[in-house]
């Protein structure tokens, strides 16, 4: 086993890559294309965070960011696959496995940072408990979203259990919660990764065993702030693109959410404020109902 340090990318294939980069664009990610792909990235230091290839409309992957190319190495060994370079910006080595419902994971190391780009101004909040912004008017803009990284990846297994022992075994996630329909049954959970006291999203995998079946469900950007979350909002809604749900707040990883649907109907989310757990937090399970409860904010559309 080795301790994944975060989600890496997500990769998909489209027939259209001008109309998937007009779409992520708005999205608030920088584009970019290289050898028939179309790549993107966030302001942070991840060299991309999106990558779409020609053909079909499908998910290809999800892409993990082990600690060490050495990592990289042994879990090569472990498995029987031979490590590879990365053909990809950034570089590295990559070992591509299939979980038990066949989708392709991308462990990756060793990867060339991006240059960070920079975020927008700041200019503070007035609440009631703190008024940091002095004699200054606030303009938001009408902008897309700033997108910084990707956060996690929602992926529908066929058996709950039979996948979370094959990430947890290789990877090394740690529970946050466990969704639970009885004291008998669990249909998935909130998967953060391993980093001893450094803090760490939530969750960066969640596995669902749910009516909707196997497949990909979402994948999650972290943006600046709610107030550049709702830029983001009304930019992709000025666009035409389909909205699906938002804005709230989730229960369960408390994050302020935002989803739209791509071109092909994929989901990505924006998302800010979520919780930051350490190793010693532990698990819990909780109830079906908390798995899409909100805070504040519609219910949402769909079922799982």
């Amino acid at each position: 086993m080795i301790k994944v340090e975060d989600v890496a990318h997500v990769a998909f294939r489209a027939p259209d890559l001008d109309r998937m980069e007009a779409f992520l664009k708005d999205f608030g990610l920088t584009t970019w294309r290289e050898v028939g792909r179309l790549y993107a990235r966030g302001l942070g230091p991840a060299p991309f965070v999106h990558v779409t290839e020609l053909g079909e409309p499908g998910f290809v992957a999800v892409g993990l960011r082990a600690a060490s190319v050495e990592d990289v190495i042994a879990l090569g060994g472990s498995e029987g696959v031979e490590p590879k370079n990365l053909e990809r910006p950034g570089g590295g080595v990559a070992v591509r496995l299939r979980d038990p419902d066949g989708f392709v994971v991308e462990v990756v190391a060793g990867q060339t940072s991006a240059k960070p780009l920079p975020l927008p101004q700041a200019d503070g909040w007035n609440s009631a408990r703190d008024k940091s912004r002095l004699r200054r008017p606030k303009r938001v803009g009408q902008t897309p979203a700033h997108v910084v990284r990707l956060g996690h990846c929602v992926l529908g297994v066929s058996d709950f259990r039979t996948s979370e022992r094959w990430y947890k075994e290789r990877f090394g996630f740690i529970t946050s919660d466990e969704i639970a329909v009885s004291p008998e049954m669990s249909i998935g959970a909130f998967l953060r990764c391993d980093r001893g006291e450094t803090p760490t999203d939530h969750h960066t995998l969640f596995l669902l065993q749910g009516p909707t079946g196997v497949g990909f469900h979402h994948a999650a950007f972290e943006v600046v702030d709610i107030d550049d979350l709702m830029s983001g909002h009304e930019r992709l809604a000025a666009a035409g693109w389909r909205p699906e749900w938002g804005v709230g707040r989730h229960l369960l990883g408390s994050q302020v959410f935002d989803y739209w649907k791509d071109p092909w109907g994929n989901t990505l989310e924006h998302w800010t404020d979520g919780d930051l757990l350490t190793a010693a937090e532990g698990s819990r399970v909780a109830p079906f109902p908390e798995l899409l409860a909100v805070q504040w904010g519609p219910s949402p559309p769909f079922g799982v």
